[in-house]
């Protein structure tokens, strides 16, 4: 996570430091140019959260299949107990 936050602030600074060198003079223009970028990086950064979101999501899924495997086994086997149970206890027709 602290690898993905600084390659986002040095890709900004770059495409900061490109925004500079690419505009005239204009004040409105450079402010723009800032707001684009400002933009851009805030896309990069949601962009980086959902990921590490979705990752921690994932992550914490399989842990919880891989801990409750055995449970459901188990429970499984019981359910099919109290069926076969239920099914000798129902008359024949």
């Amino acid at each position: 996570m602290k690898a993905s936050l600084l390659l986002l602030l040095a890709c900004t600074a770059v495409l900061a430091v490109g925004a500079g060198a690419d505009t005239p003079e204009e004040p409105k223009v450079l402010v723009q140019k800032v707001q684009e970028l400002a933009q851009k990086a805030t896309a990069m950064a949601k962009d980086a959260f959902s990921r590490v979101r979705e990752s921690e999501a994932a992550q914490l899924a399989r842990q919880w299949l891989s801990d409750n495997a055995e449970l459901a086994k188990q429970r499984l086997v019981w359910l099919k107990e109290q069926l076969a149970e239920l099914w000798k206890m129902t008359p024949a027709a």
